[in-house]
């Protein structure tokens, strides 16, 4: 038996044991009299507690329990403990939710909870900036009438679950999204999306890679299996039609192995670590090398000149900065006309050196030269084509240089001649001995 009930009890036995005792000797008038009078204190004295439990219950906090007496006590006690136990699992909840909605805030996707009816309910900051919502406004409205998307509408209708939807969007960037529902409960769903922007370029540019590979190799193969298959076809083949074919076939045999080789190059500098060895680079004797097979690849068809060559080094891998620096030299002989002038410079400026090739050539348009160090890029594809070269020479130069921390600068004008110049910082200047 409860001790509230016990104690009850045992007031009503007391005030029927009194009442009678009452009775006995002053009659039972005075014995009713004095049963009413208990039962009228008894009844205000729960009425009077009654009210404080009303008047706590509208506002049940723990601080504000009200204290009792008898029976009462025991009912405040327990009610303290339970309002203090509710507001404890209020805080953990209140403190979980709070995680939770951090969480969603600092999420690199997107994250949209949508009803049963797909209106939104919440949204974080990176789900404002891949669909241009607001979070005060659009909160309550059908996402379908905000993302304007073509194919949107029929992914929310297909409730597909399993793949995501890709969205390009142009405005007001250029942005890939992948979107995808996740349902959560029996009614809402997640709409996830996540910026792929960047692994979309990439492909692409393995992609557009893996084409110009193919393209460039088949126009040598092509012709070295043209020449083959004539051969194939003689009885006997006529020293004439040997001598004509071998030097075309040895030609096309260079231009596939030129590509091979860079290609292998510029795998291993993308693949390799990204500083370059340090040593002591003599600048003076590597322009001396590049002048004397910039004369060579020339065949006294241009002017070369060795101008400016300061008294500095550099610190940086020597077989690198060859490549880098031959490539920039090579394409200046092969796009300068016959009787061109080509100058090779090395000087500092302003505490930094500076390796400068300038030509007469034929120049580049300014829409062009943004894009001159991508892959199998060409201004004129028939031009460069015809004067051997691969597409990779200036990839090559423009990885060589990000391992030496340095700079490509062009500067063109079509007829004129262009000079690119790379700028190498303070700390890559070595003193000479």
């Amino acid at each position: 038996m409860r001790p509230l009930l016990l104690r009850s009890l045992y007031w009503l036995a007391g005030v029927g044991a009194a009442a009678a005792l009452a009775a006995l000797l002053f009659g039972w008038a005075v014995g009713l009299a004095l049963a009413l009078l208990a039962a009228l204190t008894g009844l205000g004295f729960h009425l009077y507690y009654l009210d404080k439990l009303l008047a706590w219950l509208d506002n049940p906090a723990p601080e504000r329990t009200p204290e009792g007496m008898g029976g009462w006590q025991d009912v405040f006690s327990a009610l303290y403990r339970q309002s203090r136990q509710q507001t404890m699992a209020q805080k953990k909840l209140s403190s979980a939710l709070e995680r939770f909605i951090n969480a969603g805030e600092a999420m690199p996707d997107g994250v949209v909870v949508l009803d049963e009816h797909d209106r939104i309910e919440w949204l974080n900051p990176m789900a404002v900036d891949h669909f241009q919502l607001d979070r005060k406004r659009d909160v309550g409205n059908m996402v379908a009438n905000l993302v304007r998307q073509p194919g949107f509408h029929d992914y929310l209708l297909a409730q597909n679950y399993s793949q995501p939807l890709i969205l390009r969007l142009s405005q007001p960037v250029e942005q890939v999204l992948a979107v995808q529902l996740v349902p959560f409960d029996s009614t809402r769903k997640l709409l996830i999306s996540r910026d792929i922007t960047q692994l979309d370029r990439v492909q692409t540019v393995h992609r557009d890679f893996v084409a110009n590979v193919s393209h460039e190799l088949r126009t040598p193969l092509t012709v070295i299996g043209g020449f083959l298959e004539t051969l194939a076809d003689m009885d006997a083949p006529e020293p004439d039609v040997t001598r004509q074919f071998l030097p075309m076939m040895m030609e096309q045999a260079k231009r596939m192995q030129s590509l091979v080789e860079d290609l292998l190059t510029l795998s291993r500098l993308e693949n390799g670590s990204k500083t370059a060895s340090q040593e002591k680079v003599d600048m003076a004797a590597l322009l001396n090398t590049l002048r004397v097979e910039a004369e060579g690849l020339s065949q006294g068809r241009h002017q070369i000149i060795l101008g400016d060559c300061d008294a500095a080094n550099l610190w940086g891998n020597a077989n690198e900065l060859h490549s880098a620096f031959g490539n920039l030299v090579s394409n200046a002989v092969r796009y300068t006309p016959e009787g061109g002038r080509i100058r090779l410079d090395w000087r500092l400026d302003k505490g930094r050196g500076v390796f400068s090739v300038s030509d007469t050539g034929i120049g580049i348009a300014p829409q062009h030269i943004p894009r001159l160090t991508e892959r199998f890029y060409r201004v004129d594809r028939g031009r460069s084509r015809g004067t051997g070269g691969t597409g990779l020479g200036l990839a090559i130069v423009k990885h060589v240089l990000a391992r030496h921390h340095a700079r490509l600068d062009v500067h063109s004008e079509l007829e004129r001649g262009s000079t690119f110049s790379v700028w190498f910082n303070a700390d890559h200047l070595a003193p000479t001995a």
